[in-house]
């Protein structure tokens, strides 16, 4: 579904990016993890076209696609949830919503607004609030649903649960396994290992702009050394 070989990112004369790989395949949850400020929302933007690679490739279901513009990159079947949920604030719950809704790919089972909502119930009962009226926790469901209503073939969230209560983050984790369920194939960047653990398949570690370790939950679940020096605080 995706492959990114050697990415390399620069932010003017810095290098941020130092020949990452990670591949993403159908149906299947990855995760990209790090501490702050290691590379992950680079690898992020850079394969979403916000950051433009200064070298490697990015693929998405065998087309290379980078270099290509966000919007075309949207279009082609990647939905963000991105850092920050970044919704907007002067629409309606439903009115962020639809404003980038569509089915492109021709989806079987499109998702509708019914279905976000049958998904997270409390946008149902705050469907005409503004955004700036709903909590954080509200926001980064509705930055989710609006993610959904593209009808993404792969979805990336970007700090998928950060800053949330406790009850939030399991109801995020939660809704992120039925979607799973469905055969949606999700690369998502989290600190919660013990939670990413039961949802992911595979997990790649960087540190500094480089790969220092990839591998399964199991492999990752065993190894506390390894969560220690590159994911502990």
């Amino acid at each position: 579904m995706l492959k990114v070989q050697g990415l390399e990112a620069f932010y003017g004369a810095s290098q941020a990016l130092f020949g990452i790989d990670l591949a993403v395949n159908d149906g299947e949850v990855v995760t990209l993890l790090g501490r702050n400020g290691m590379g992950k929302t680079t690898t992020i933007h850079s394969v979403m076209g916000i950051v433009r690679p200064a070298a490697g490739s990015v693929e998405f279901d065998g087309t290379a696609i980078a270099g290509w513009p966000s919007y075309r990159i949207a279009k082609a079947g990647l939905g963000l949830v991105p850092e920050g949920r970044q919704i907007f604030p002067n629409l309606s719950v439903t009115e962020n919503l639809v404003a980038t809704a569509a089915n492109r790919h021709g989806a079987g089972r499109p998702w509708t607004l019914e279905r976000v909502f049958e998904m997270f119930p409390e946008l149902n009962s705050r469907r005409n609030s503004m955004g700036t009226l709903l909590s954080g926790g509200e926001q980064q469901m509705l930055a989710i649903g609006r993610a959904l209503m593209t009808n993404p073939r792969l979805l990336i969230l970007d700090e998928a649960t950060e800053g949330l209560a406790p009850l939030i983050r399991q109801e995020i984790w939660s809704c992120l396994a039925r979607i799973k369920a469905e055969g949606l194939s999700i690369l998502v960047v989290d600190k919660n290992v013990a939670d990413l653990l039961k949802l992911a398949d595979r997990h790649t570690i960087i540190e500094k702009g480089r790969v220092v370790w990839a591998g399964t939950s199991a492999e990752l679940a065993a190894d506390e050394g390894l969560q220690a020096r590159y994911l502990g605080v």
